[in-house]
């Protein structure tokens, strides 16, 4: 095999390598976009969760166990959590 031969299959390999790539990142994105991102306030977690009470969501989210936002400024902000993220926790 000639060295023109050996590139030419590495070449192959890449392309389809690159191909493969794109495909999945397009798949991933296709995946993404079609979920919408739910956000819930402290008391809204506590009527997805039974029996789970409005401290142990304050404290999920003091420990960064819970994706989550702070809206407003300082510690006055509300905080909203990302409702799969919670349901995911406690699956």
């Amino acid at each position: 095999m000639t060295t023109t031969e050996k590139n030419r299959i590495v070449d192959s390999i890449m392309t389809l390598l690159i191909q493969l790539t794109d495909e999945e990142s397009k798949a991933n994105n296709e995946h993404e976009e079609s979920k919408p991102v739910e956000m819930l306030t402290i008391k809204e977690c506590t009527n997805v969760v039974q029996g789970l009470s409005e401290h142990t969501v304050r404290k999920l989210v003091a420990q960064n166990k819970v994706k989550h936002i702070r809206t407003g400024e300082g510690k006055r902000g509300k905080i909203l959590v990302n409702k799969a993220d919670l349901v995911r926790y406690f699956a």
